[in-house]
């Protein structure tokens, strides 16, 4: 995937992210995944998990905006690309859960197919911090 083109894509992702997390509507976010869609969450926390198709993904996305009561931001970096539909993307989180505000850095493995996303791993840079970030809460 050229350069461009993977910046272009993951802005259209996390600006649709941004959207619905805020509490707007999610049909824009819908239309940038594939059917068959499957998203990677690592841990022992409340929104970790395998998601499959946009139904569950789009679940997910909705559990991750509730449990941070629509303050849950995205700040991209650095990205890589390499040869075929693979991209790489550090990316800096920040919400505020239970009255406090967070901070944690997380690389997205992104698998696309056309412009859409096929699937997503991501890979927490400490994943102790972010288990306790998205802990169940009462």
């Amino acid at each position: 995937m050229k350069r461009s083109d993977a910046k272009r894509c993951l802005r259209a992702l996390h600006e649709a992210q941004q959207v619905f997390y805020a509490g707007g509507p999610g049909d824009a976010l819908r239309e940038l995944l594939t059917e068959d869609v499957r998203w990677h969450v690592p841990g022992g926390n409340a929104i970790a998990g395998r998601y499959r198709g946009i139904e569950e993904v789009m679940d997910y996305f909705a559990r991750r905006r509730d449990l941070a009561s629509r303050t849950f931001r995205m700040f991209p970096g650095e990205l890589l690309v390499g040869e075929g539909p693979y991209v790489a993307s550090l990316t800096e989180g920040r919400a505020t859960i239970g009255d406090e505000e967070h901070r944690w850095s997380t690389v997205g493995l992104y698998r696309f197919r056309g412009s859409r996303v096929a699937a997503v791993w991501l890979l927490p840079l400490d994943q102790d911090e972010f288990d306790r970030i998205w802990a169940e809460r009462p």
